[in-house]
Order: structure tokens, then C-alpha cells, then sequence
């Protein structure tokens, strides 16, 4: 007997010849991948050396500049944290001030003994504070015949005074404070300025 001819297994057969003879990609791809040089395919050991040496250096300094950054933050705290709590104990000298001129301008305590002991208690009080402020680095502001500085006196009017440089402070209205370098509050004082050359000439018309 003849064998039948199947026309479908000549077709699977041409299909697989031209499957083996087709080139397989990804074995072309290996295949350049390898012709090329070393060099082009990765870096060579110094130059990852100093890529490292460069990440580390940049690591040290930013964890450098973190610690400058923490210390100063805790200086300041620790050096301005009363900041508030002193600006707010000023009040204290403040009204001991006041306190002690309504005695003193009282007509029915004048030149009593019981006006002189209130006032050296007063006075007892006011200093031991000063104390107390300049242990913690809060000191009075100097103000009297000092030339005006507005980083630290704040002028609240001006008198007449030909015998001080205009400018100059003659009055001190309340007490300023630092606290260490920083102003805690700013002195108000009087400043002197030249007497008004247009008073002096209508005086003299008035003569004439």
C-alpha cells in the first residue's frame, strides 16, 4: 500500500527549517555586548574610588554642617530660652519706680521717718534685682550724657539745652536692658537740641 502524502507535515517541516536558520536576537545582542571593550562596558576601580571618596566627603560635610547647626540652636536656647520670663521681670523694677515716686510726691509723707525706711527698703529691693538681672547676663543700658544710639535708645522728646551737643541724652525716662548681646528692651530718654534761633529774635524784638 501506498503511504498517503500529507501536504500539512511538508509545511511544518519548511516552517522549522526557517526557524533554524532564523538569526535569534537576544543571541546578537550578547554577541555585540561582547565584542565591545572592557573599558565601555564599566568603570575602571579608581574611578569608583573617587566616586566613593566624593560621596563620603559630601556625607562628612552636610553631618558637619548638621552638628554646627544643632549646637548653635542649643546655645541660643539655653542663652535666650528667658528671653520672655526676663522682658515680663522688668515690670518689677518698673513698678518699684513708680511706687517710690508716689511716696516720694505724697504732701502727708514728706520728710517722714516712716517715707525715709520705705524708700531705703525701696532702694534694697531695687538693687538686689540688678543683682540678680546682671548674674544672668541682663545689665542696664547706659543712658545719661551718652550720644543717642538707636540700637539701644529710643528718644522721646527733645529739650532745649545749649550747654550738651544736640543729641545728647539728658533724661532718662525708663530703664532699657540687654540680655547678653541682644537689646531685652530699648532706654526712653530726652535728648537735647539747640535752643530756636527764632525765639532768641522775637525776644530781642520784644526788648526793642
Amino acid at each position: 500500500m501506498k503511504k498517503e502524502h500529507n501536504p500539512d507535515n511538508n509545511t511544518s517541516e519548511k516552517l522549522d527549517s526557517k526557524n533554524d536558520t532564523t538569526p535569534n536576537i537576544n543571541e546578537q545582542v550578547s554577541e555585540d555586548e561582547s565584542k565591545k571593550k572592557p573599558e565601555e562596558n564599566k568603570k575602571t576601580s579608581e574611578e569608583i574610588i573617587l566616586e566613593l571618596e566624593d560621596k563620603l566627603t559630601r556625607s562628612f560635610a552636610e553631618m558637619e554642617n548638621q552638628r554646627r547647626r544643632f549646637e548653635k540652636e542649643k546655645e541660643e536656647a539655653f542663652d535666650y530660652g528667658g528671653f520672655t520670663f526676663a522682658k515680663e521681670a522688668l515690670s518689677l523694677l518698673d513698678n518699684l519706680e513708680r511706687s517710690k515716686k508716689i511716696l516720694e510726691n505724697d504732701e502727708s509723707l514728706k520728710n517722714s521717718e516712716a517715707l525715709k525706711k520705705t524708700i531705703e527698703h525701696f532702694e534694697i529691693i531695687n538693687k538686689d534685682l540688678i543683682s540678680i538681672f546682671s548674674k544672668n547676663n541682663i545689665k542696664p543700658i547706659e543712658t545719661l550724657n551718652k550720644k543717642l544710639d538707636p540700637n539701644f535708645h529710643q528718644a522721646m522728646m527733645e529739650i532745649e539745652d545749649d550747654q550738651k551737643e544736640p543729641g545728647t541724652i539728658i533724661q532718662e525716662i525708663q530703664k532699657g536692658f540687654t540680655i547678653k548681646d541682644r537689646l531685652l528692651r530699648p532706654s526712653l530718654v530726652g535728648v537735647s537740641k539747640k535752643t530756636d534761633n527764632k525765639d532768641k529774635k522775637s525776644e530781642k524784638n520784644i526788648e526793642n
